[in-house]
């Protein structure tokens, strides 16, 4: 008797109570990673199909939440619609009893059904998946192991995409010279190389590009290989490129460069032509890598952020022959990169503080700078030798080092929290005063940098605390 009024006496399911006549609500999850080269609206109306297909009978959908252009490796916190229905499971008139996903392996990557689970179960919301026919149980240990499976399906999905993509353009790079897109360098342009050896693509009108040297551009960038190569610095090229007013590869390319502002040669621009080996005339790839790190390693549920790291040459993919005209000789190329400006330095001049200031003003790296028979430091605000002084800019900051290095014991010993020791006691203070070289190896050690306001006269820590000294 006892067992059968207990039965009875059972939780009702979600949707199974009053209220809810024509079963359970649905909230839909999809998503479709790219829209280049797959419709969005195809993707959803195939997944939201076969997500009523199984849950034909049970209830209808409600609520949809599809991502389009997302990556699946991202967490659902970081994709928009995701996060939306994880924001909703918290509201108790969310209009939905339950979740069906369209396709597991568009929805979860690795472990991330796993890390949701708990938050599912936590909220009373069922989980249903096309691959289990049904809602997930988490009392089924099957049903978990098969959603583990998935996730990592999913991952080795990502995995071989990568690889065959990885190794379809090595080959086409090194065997084939082929162009794989982007921009152009500074003195190429594109030009038809013939119709796509697929035979699909090259039905639809795709045609293959190569690069080919810029009637107006191309003799400037041999020029600027044939100013390196006399000695001059990279400062000095700019500033030359400025002064005759000729367009840097922004203003020379504007459609292609709509978020940059300045119409200038820089070191930078100069120095990225230099350093670019497709002016030989070979094809060369995978001078960049995208690495993925972690967010947060104290959280490794936010996911990883994709960040862009320059290769060693000997990581390069080159063409094993010229894949289209060169602008500078492979010889001179690899002279230039052997080029550095040697600076002749002057005994007695050290410069202690070198790496450890920052400006106030712009927040640069001030740099070491010799001055008055003094060792100091100054910051130019962005300004470089490269272009001609603007009189309106904002003028340069200097510090001198005689006028710092005497307060960096007082800093020194606010940053390792002994001040409270530093008594007016004479042999007290000699017993616990650090020196400035303590001071400045403390610094270094800890990785803690020193902030120069000039209006203020202090130097800031850049520490939880900012610790401050005035310079007298």
């Amino acid at each position: 008797m006892l067992a059968t009024w207990a039965s009875e006496t059972a939780r009702p399911s979600p949707g199974s109570e009053p209220g809810a006549p024509d079963g359970l609500r649905f909230a839909f999850y999809g998503r479709v990673s790219t829209e280049d080269h797959q419709d969005p609206e195809t993707s959803r109306g195939w997944q939201l199909l076969r997500a009523q297909a199984i849950t034909s009978g049970y209830g209808r959908v409600t609520a949809e939440f599809f991502d389009v252009g997302h990556s699946r490796v991202l967490p659902w916190t970081r994709r928009p619609r995701a996060a939306a229905l994880v924001a909703a499971l918290a509201d108790p008139d969310r209009g939905f009893d339950a979740i069906v996903i369209g396709s597991s392996e568009r929805a979860f990557y690795g472990n991330q059904f796993a890390a949701l689970a708990p938050l599912f179960e936590h909220y009373r919301i069922p989980v249903w998946i096309p691959e289990l026919g049904g809602p997930f149980d988490p009392k089924i240990l099957a049903q978990e192991v098969l959603m583990v499976l998935l996730g990592i399906l999913s991952k080795r999905e990502i995995a071989r995409t990568r690889i065959r993509v990885r190794t379809a353009m090595t080959i086409q790079a090194r065997d084939q010279g082929r162009y794989l897109g982007g921009r152009p360098p500074y003195g190429y342009r594109l030009v038809d190389a013939g119709p796509h050896p697929n035979r699909a693509l090259a039905r639809r009108g795709v045609r293959l590009q190569r690069l080919d040297p810029h009637p107006e551009y191309a003799p400037i960038v041999k020029w600027i290989f044939a100013q390196r190569l006399a000695g001059h610095s990279t400062s000095r090229i700019a500033r030359a490129l400025n002064d005759a007013d000729i367009p840097c590869p922004s203003a020379a390319d504007p459609q292609r460069n709509p978020h940059r502002t300045h119409r200038q040669w820089t070191l930078t621009t100069v120095r990225a032509i230099l350093s670019n080996p497709r002016y030989t005339g070979r094809q060369v790839w995978n001078r960049q890598r995208t690495d993925h790190d972690l967010i947060d390693p104290a959280n490794t549920t936010l996911g990883h952020r994709d960040v862009m790291r320059w290769n060693t040459p000997n990581d390069w993919i080159i063409s094993a022959r010229p894949a289209h005209p060169a602008l500078v000789s492979e010889a001179d190329f690899i002279t230039v990169q052997h080029l550095r400006t040697h600076r002749e330095t002057t005994p007695g001049r050290t410069y202690l503080l070198a790496g450890l200031l920052c400006c106030g003003i712009c927040g640069r790296r001030m740099e070491s700078h010799w001055t008055h028979h003094r060792t100091g430091y100054r910051c130019r605000h962005g300004h470089t030798s490269a272009t001609r002084p603007d009189p309106d800019r904002t003028p340069n900051t200097y510090l001198r080092e005689d006028r710092a290095l005497p307060h960096l014991p007082a800093l020194f010993l606010r940053l390792t929290g002994h001040a409270e020791s530093f008594t007016s006691d004479p042999v007290s203070r000699e017993s616990v005063q650090p020196t400035v070289a303590q001071a400045i190896a403390y610094l270094r050690s800890q990785e803690i940098s020193l902030t120069y306001d000039p209006a203020a006269r202090t130097l800031t820590a850049d520490t939880h605390q900012a610790e401050r000294i005035t310079i007298s």
